[in-house]
């Protein structure tokens, strides 16, 4: 793994996933140097963080819209379990 890598922090949610999957592809077939192995590896954890923080980022702005019984419309912050 000697390319230029974008700094995993510039990726978008999209191109992070596409990465790691490619990662966890290339990691599959085990035809990889041990020491590309580990540096994909430690790439692939930060790609995976990446796209937690994304996610949480996004499911943060999400709200749940409700509409009462007279039609008046209210928001409230999204609820993971309810």
């Amino acid at each position: 793994m000697t390319k230029n890598l974008t700094p995993v922090e510039k990726l978008s949610f999209e191109s992070a996933m596409a990465e790691l999957d490619q990662i966890v592809r290339d990691l599959e077939t085990g035809n990889a140097a041990l020491e590309d192995s580990i540096t994909a590896y430690e790439r692939g954890v930060a790609l995976k963080k990446h796209c937690e923080k994304k996610l949480a980022e996004a499911q943060a702005k999400i709200e749940k819209i409700t509409i009462s019984a007279d039609g008046s419309v209210t928001s409230a912050p999204f609820a993971e379990q309810e």
